[in-house]
């Protein structure tokens, strides 16, 4: 019985410590090849239709934003970039994104309520719905049928006070249409995400992300060994589901552009010491506001890092890019210092959670405490992390945790 059913009654090897991010992991790994969407069969995953459909859209969802990106790139752009009150900018893109998985996952599963980050009253405002009208229109399933009220109807299905969950579990999709929109609207190979991922009954059961910018490797489905000299920027997409591991493929194949089939497993780097980590904080953030700070210093040239420093590695974009680096063994940990009054919002976190914890990872808060996504019992939009979040592998999770807790810098 597929998710649909049972819901129906609901409502609405040890890495490198100076490897710099964009170079391959030095790991042992596997890679399968299948004729199904997934790299693992229907009976070992609950979720598999849900997974299934959530690859397909995500994997269009990727294609709508590289197009979009082209015409932001031209004089054909001009306009498509928005600013929230919160002076992050939004594309048409964010809501074409929003519009089509709200679309196609309602028409499949119009049970389960969508979490995500945009409302239609912007577009209204700025006169930016028939750009949006177009975009999906060109990878929705029926897109020849779609009428502007039902693109402004599916942004909205996901927006603030669409609907009321209460304090009991539930069931919902969370959806981010563009973390990194920042890195998007810059251009050139600033990193970006579409992220999706499915609670149930309060947990997180399966999550996709897609990032189109992301640099592959040829060695990453060879035996042939490591040629860290020819990077093809083919995109990732990464998938993970309870108890199936997380795994990654090319988003597309760079010579035909068909998308490709071949699974790698992934999972966390080995590091076991804090000094020889690699490490992410957001680019709003310095390494002065982490508890870390008092014992480290943070270089980003991985020759110049001495027996007092760390590596921090650099990348433009959202929280979601950095949880994708961590769970693929890129980095080994991803660190954030909540600030007092800072919104952290769910769908900023909630794919990369799962992709983390089933590649062998943790994610918590400053004090140890798992992320709770119920905690915000109206919405589900929101989250409240002690102190900060800390994501890495199990070994050096324990251990700086013990840091931080030993940290007089820390502010809660």
């Amino acid at each position: 019985m597929d998710l649909l059913l049972r819901y129906s009654a609901v409502r609405f090897p040890k890495a490198h410590p100076c490897r710099p991010f964009d170079q391959p992991p030095r790991r042992r790994c596997f890679t399968v090849r299948l004729s199904s969407r997934l790299p693992f069969s229907e009976q070992k995953a609950k979720y598999y239709k849900e997974l299934e459909a959530a690859v397909d859209v995500v994997e269009r969802a990727c294609r709508l934003c590289v197009d979009v990106k082209k015409s932001l790139l031209s004089s054909d752009g001009d306009g498509q970039i928005l600013e929230k009150n919160d002076q992050t900018p939004v594309t048409v893109a964010d809501f074409g994104v929003q519009a089509l998985v709200s679309l196609e996952m309602g028409r499949l599963f119009p049970s389960i309520p969508l979490v995500a980050e945009e409302d239609s009253a912007s577009l209204r405002v700025n006169n930016l719905v028939d750009p949006v009208v177009d975009v999906v229109t060109t990878k929705a399933t029926f897109g020849d049928k779609l009428t502007e009220d039902d693109v402004l109807r599916a942004i909205d299905r996901g927006g603030k006070d669409a609907y009321t969950f209460g304090p009991s579990p539930a069931t919902y999709w969370v959806l981010d249409p563009i973390d990194g929109t920042r890195g998007f609207v810059k251009g050139g190979d600033a990193l970006y995400v579409v992220g999706l991922a499915l609670v149930v009954e309060g947990q997180i059961v399966l999550g996709v992300m897609g990032c189109p910018n992301w640099k592959e490797y040829n060695s990453d489905n060879s035996s042939a060994g490591y040629n860290e000299k020819t990077p093809m920027t083919s995109g990732i997409l990464m998938v993970s589901h309870l108890g199936c591991g997380t795994w990654r493929k090319r988003l597309w194949n760079t010579q035909s552009g068909e998308l490709s089939n071949n699974w790698t497993r992934c999972s966390v780097d080995e590091c076991q010491l804090v000094k020889d980590a690699s490490f992410c904080i957001p680019e709003s953030q310095t390494w002065e506001l982490i508890p870390l700070s008092a014992l480290f210093n943070a270089k980003n040239q991985a020759e110049k890092v001495g027996d007092r420093d760390i590596l921090l590695l650099s990348a433009c974009c959202g929280s979601l890019c950095k949880y994708l680096m961590v769970a693929s063994g890129r980095a080994s940990v991803f660190i954030i210092h909540v600030k007092t009054g800072k919104l952290i919002r769910a769908w900023d976190h909630a794919v990369g959670v799962i992709c983390i914890h089933e590649a062998g990872g943790k994610v918590s808060d400053w004090r140890g405490s798992d992320i709770d996504f119920a905690e915000d019992e109206v919405e589900r939009r929101l989250i409240f992390p002690s102190g900060g979040i800390l994501v890495t592998n199990q070994s050096l999770h324990k251990d700086i945790l013990g840091m931080i807790s030993s940290s007089s810098s820390v502010v809660y």
